[in-house]
Parts: structure tokens; sequence; C-alpha cells
């Protein structure tokens, strides 16, 4: 055989291996899914998983998973590397923390770093993140003055030693938590799928032949690096600004971006961002860098695998006492209300160079409100059980520049919505309303996204609890090139009296909790639109004949 031959016949096997590969580490995704307790893992996919080399470098990530876990869980698998040497790792081990800063932001998110061996020898590492339902503390929410009122803080350890459980780790995580079967069935959830992952790839190693991961990550690393930096080649150079104001909590909170645009990499500088908050919205750089990453990536290089990689042409320069980068121990509980603005806070840059791949803001964070009620909330008069629970919603995505923007969808964070039926069956709760929110979107060629309108009561009408962490109320998404903004968020009682947006609040009996979703925002030129989209929405009911009128010049 020639070595042109042999050449492209290794290039076949090691594409074949690179797809095996993601087979792999998706098993691994979906194990965890199907076993996980908390609703935010099994309903949600809030969660990620992925394969590292001995040095940390994450070389493929499963499908499922948010931007957030993977981006900043590619930075987590150092840290535990530091602690434990592969050497030291023995099959059956398995490592865990919830570390914000050593991890992936904050205290609900559980982190297991699991080897993988083959024939003997450690040939790589898996690891995954999910989101779990409480781990004590005050709850997920941003009252904390500090992370230590926020719950229960795990380093770096290790919670099964060659098969056998920590017990004395097990013992402080179930006194740790209000739902201490849920959060310890969850870390057995993440140990087996990292298992899973670990037999699988010794499989594959062994059907190609293969002793070590090193020659494929170099494919794979040669491979993205290549492509990503033919990508940003192709960008017109220069320093692109931008800034997105968020509702902050004591006060309004402005996101400030200056992108630089290299020959091989693109530099974005927080100069000029808002200082930290004395609550829980304040970011961990690693989070900072995981969804900045992600809206860059999105716009410069969408079709290139998300590995180490990928990822290493793109830095981030952020001012210590910034919001985005909250040193050790500054509360940072719901870090995602301000973190997951930066995808749009990056297209604004973006917008100035290539204006047609980028879109519109849409309402970007999560509204996920954590409920509770139960004794916990109104003492011996107490009409329900106990319960904590977590529900995933999300507003409109902004407009696209040839596609309207999708309703109810959340971006950036990719999670699903959670069915309200799954909810309802593991809580006491009743969602009496739950569709999209008409008049929502943002006006314009391509329209936004729709939001949602949600009400949410207890059975009996009992009193309960919201531990809210809501933003894009006070500051809509905008639109870009002439599109009009979406509809700022609302939250309140279906009396039509509002709540503050952020922080802990009894609903009372009888009363019911209302949100309304923001939308997202338009692109172009409202009266540029087709006429015949516009009679569709009004026909669907999602646009009112005097919005039409007012601002589409139709009917």
């Amino acid at each position: 055989m020639s070595t042109q031959a042999a050449s492209a016949l290794e290039k076949i096997q090691q594409q074949i291996q690179w797809n095996r590969l993601i087979a792999v580490v998706e098993e691994q995704a979906q194990i965890m899914i199907r076993t996980a307790f908390s609703t935010t893992v099994r309903e949600a996919g809030d969660l990620s998983a992925g394969v590292f080399d001995l040095h940390g470098r994450m070389l493929a990530q499963a499908v499922t998973g948010t931007p957030g876990h993977v981006n900043s869980m590619m930075e987590s698998v150092g840290h535990f590397l530091a602690k434990f040497p592969a050497e030291t790792m023995k099959p059956g081990d398995h490592y865990i923390t919830n570390d914000p800063w050593l991890g992936t932001g904050h205290l609900h998110d559980l982190t297991v770093v699991t080897p993988a061996f083959s024939g003997g020898k450690i040939v790589g590492l898996f690891a995954n993140t999910a989101h779990v339902i409480d781990v004590g503390g005050l709850g997920m929410g941003p009252e904390g003055r500090s992370v230590f009122e926020e719950g229960l803080y795990i380093p770096i350890v290790k919670c099964f030693d060659q098969g056998a459980p920590n017990e004395t780790f097990f013992d402080f995580l179930r006194m740790g938590s209000r739902t201490p079967v849920e959060l310890e069935g969850d870390v057995y959830s993440l140990c087996a799928c990292n298992d899973a992952g670990a037999k699988r790839l010794a499989e594959m190693l062994a059907e190609f032949g293969m002793d070590s991961l090193d020659p494929l990550a170099t494919y794979i690393f040669d491979s993205s690096l290549k492509a990503t930096l033919e990508e940003i080649a192709n960008l017109p150079k220069g320093i692109y600004r931008s800034q997105i104001t968020s509702d902050g909590y004591e006060a309004p909170v402005t996101l400030k971006a200056a992108m630089t645009v290299q020959a091989d990499r693109i530099v974005v500088d927080y100069s000029g961002t808002s200082g930290l908050s004395g609550r829980g919205i304040n970011v961990p750089a690693a989070y900072c860098r995981a969804y900045a990453c992600f809206g860059i990536k999105c716009v410069v290089a969408p079709e290139i695998p998300n590995n180490w990689a990928s990822l290493a042409p793109f830095h981030m320069e952020i001012p210590e006492g910034c919001i985005l980068n909250a040193p050790r121990p500054y509360p940072v509980s719901v870090r995602h209300v301000v973190g997951q603005l930066l995808p749009d806070l990056m297209m604004g840059c973006l917008h100035q160079a290539v204006p047609d791949r980028v879109n519109a803001e849409g309402s970007s964070a999560l509204w996920n409100p954590p409920l509770r009620g139960g004794a916990q909330v109104s003492g011996a008069a107490a009409e329900l059980p106990d319960f904590e629970i977590i529900t995933f919603n999300s507003g409109g995505t902004g407009a696209r520049p040839t596609k309207d923007g999708l309703d109810g969808t959340a971006f950036p964070s990719g999670v699903r919505t959670m069915p309200v039926e799954a909810t309802e069956n593991v809580a006491p709760v009743i969602f009496w309303q739950n569709q999209l929110r008409p008049d929502s979107a943002g006006a314009g060629r391509t329209r936004g996204g729709f939001g949602k309108v949600m009400e949410i009561g207890t059975k009996g009408e009992a009193e309960f609890a919201v531990n809210a962490i809501f933003d894009r109320v006070a500051n809509a998404p905008k639109g870009r090139d002439g599109g009009g903004e979406g509809a700022p968020g609302w939250v309140g009682h279906t009396d039509g009296t509002t709540i503050r947006t952020k922080g802990f609040q009894v609903i009372p009996k009888g009363k019911r909790l209302l949100l309304k979703l923001p939308g997202g925002g338009g692109m172009g030129d409202a009266a540029a639109r087709d006429p015949a989209l516009v009679a569709r929405d009004v026909a669907d009911g999602l646009v009112s004949p005097e919005q039409a009128k007012a601002l589409y010049r139709a009917g």
C-alpha cells in the first residue's frame, strides 16, 4: 500500500474513532438522565458529560449539556488532577466537588471525575456535572451574603474508593440537604454514568487495537484548532464594543466588553463592567469564560466540535473586583442570572463584524423559580408536606437574520423546559397556566420568539414560597438592525400585585404566582416583514390586530 493510501486510510479510521467517542459520551449522558433523581437532570437535562485526556484536556462532550456546565467543567478537571494525580487513581475511584471556583460556578452543581482504564493502565478521565435540587443553606436564591450561607460546600474529595462508598462523605451529604434521598441518588447516578463511559471506552480501545487515547487526542486537537483559526482569520480585524444592562439586585448591573479580533485569537476585555454585588448574582471567572466562549463560538465557529483546542484561541481579560470575576467567598448561587447574558454581549460585539450571523437579544437567563412549602415556610400552620422543587422555563429567543426567534426556548443554556406534569408529580403544586404570551415578541423583519405566561399555585391554595431569580424585567431584550424590543418580564400575583424579581418571598394562602416571561428582540425593519407571516401570527392569537397595525402596518 502506498504512503498516500495509508495516510488516507488512517484519516478515515481516525474519523471513525472520533464518531465512536461521541457515541461513548452520549451514552454517558443518557445514563445520567435515565438514572438521576432530580427533575432538573432527568427532565430538563441540566447537565454535562465529557471525556478528557490525562492532562485534563477535554476531547469530546455529549451533545446533551449546557455551555455553562461543559465549558467550566473543562477547567475543573485540571483542579481534580492537581489534588489527585492520575497515577494515584485506581479502578472504581470517583472524585467529587461542588466548589464554585473549582467546578461550575455554584454549590448546586455537582462535578464528578472518574478514571478510565484499559489493559490495567489509566487511559483517560470521564467527567460530568449535574444541577441538583437542594444542597441546604438558604436554598437556590440570591439572598446569601457569602457562599457559606448558600449550602453544603464540598471540596474535591473521593466519594468512592475502588468501588466502595465513602460513608463519612455520604453521611455529611444526607444531613446537609432538604432532599437527602434525591441528592444521594444523584451522586450514585453521576458515578454510574462515568462508569458506563469508562467501560465503553475500554471496549472501543480494544476494538481498534489502541493502547492509548493520545494519537486520537492529537488528531482531534490539531483538526479543531486548525479549523477554528481558519474561521478567525476570515473575520474583519478590529476592536468591537458592546454593553448590556441587567436588572441586578441592589442596583442595575452593566456588562461591558471590548472584543479584539486578531489574526489568530479573539481577546475580550471586560473593563468598565459593574463591580461585585453583596448578593448571590456574582459570577466566578470560569463561568464567565464558559458562556462568553460559547457566545463567540456560536457565531465564529459553530460547526467545529467543542473541545479544549477549539476554545483555546478565545481569551478573556476579566478585571479583579468585577461582577464577572467574583473571588471566594462572595455569594454566587444564581450566577446564571448575569452569566447567561454574556452570549448576547458577545453577539453585540460580533454584530459589528459579521452582522449576518448574529441574533437579536433574547430573554437569555432561565426563569427557573425554586418553590418551597410546608412547615419550613408556614410553621405549625402548614397545610402541605415539606417540599422543595425547581422548575425550568424560558422566554423567547432573539430573532435570527433569516428566521424568527424560538418561542419559550432556553438560549444560551439549552436546557429543556420541564413538563408541568413532572413537577406536579413530585410536589403539591398546580400549574394553572403555561402558555405562550401574546404580543411579547419583538417586532422586526424577522420577529423575536414569544415568551410565556405561567400561573402557579398549590393544592388547596395553601401558602408557599418562591425564591425569585428573574431578570429582563426592568431591561427588556433589545432588537438589532431596527428591530423592536421584546416584551419585558413581569412577576407578581394573579390579582396584579407585583413582587420583587429577586429574593425569597411568601405567596399567601389563596393567591397564586403569576410569571410573564420576556420575549426576544426583533431583527430588521418590521415594515419589511412578510404580510403573510403577520397574518399567520394574528390568526394564531399570538399578535393582536392592534399590534399588527401599529408595528407591522398590517390590517
